[in-house]
């Protein structure tokens, strides 16, 4: 076997190109689910029906179908029902944001849940309204509830912008794959993809760790 480790290097700028991208996907990804997760969240603890049914139907629809298949049906699919065209990117970003909009607003909801009502009725007779205790009493204690879960769900998410390269999407993933395509260098640049996420995504998942014992909360 003749390897040839040299292409590496030789890509460096490329693949720190890709990176970037990865990383601007995961972080948009993130400060677009979250918001909407609360929303979604607090649609589906709607006491009016109609809403809650709808943002049920939202959340299990996208978190039950594979993010490849939302990521080919938001190429291939919304362009033509909706007659909107979006580059491969933002088409990546709006399909990484609905499905970890559906998995945030279950996160969220579990901490909402896990506040007891005993708080929200406290703060009513204090004279708050119930959008007023929601905001400052129910909302900062779920999303410390939360965060741990929500520093999981950054990591995966991470790893999971790979899945839009299939729709060309210049991150590390699509661009590796280009690269090898051009060198034919499967090892070194299939080594190197790997590396690279790893070097990225250890760190994260310790701080995911410190978090987890930082904020969890033991009841």
């Amino acid at each position: 076997m003749n390897l040839d480790w040299s292409v590496i290097p030789a890509s460096a700028g490329l693949l720190f190109h890709g990176a970037l991208i990865t990383i601007a996907l995961t972080v948009l990804t993130m400060a677009i689910a979250m918001p909407c997760g609360i929303v979604v969240a607090m649609l589906r603890e709607s006491r009016f029906k109609p809403v809650s049914f709808l943002a049920t139907c939202f959340v299990e629809l996208f978190r039950n179908i594979p993010i490849l298949l939302v990521v080919y049906w938001a190429f291939y699919v919304m362009p033509v029902v909706l007659d909107v065209s979006f580059s491969p990117f933002v088409t990546g970003l709006v399909a990484l944001s609905l499905n970890n909009t559906a998995y945030n607003s279950e996160t969220f909801r579990s901490g909402i849940r896990s506040i007891r009502k005993g708080q929200t009725e406290a703060a009513l007779a204090l004279g708050m309204s119930e959008m007023e205790a929601f905001r400052k009493i129910i909302l900062p204690q779920a999303l410390r509830r939360v965060l741990p879960v929500l520093a999981t769900t950054w990591v995966t998410l991470f790893k999971d912008t790979s899945l839009v390269s299939v729709i060309a999407v210049g991150d590390l993933a699509h661009t590796a794959m280009q690269i090898r395509s051009q060198t034919f260098r499967v090892l070194e640049m299939l080594t190197a993809m790997a590396a690279i996420y790893w070097l990225l995504g250890y760190p994260q998942a310790k701080i995911a760790d410190w978090i987890r014992k930082k904020f969890g909360v033991m009841e």
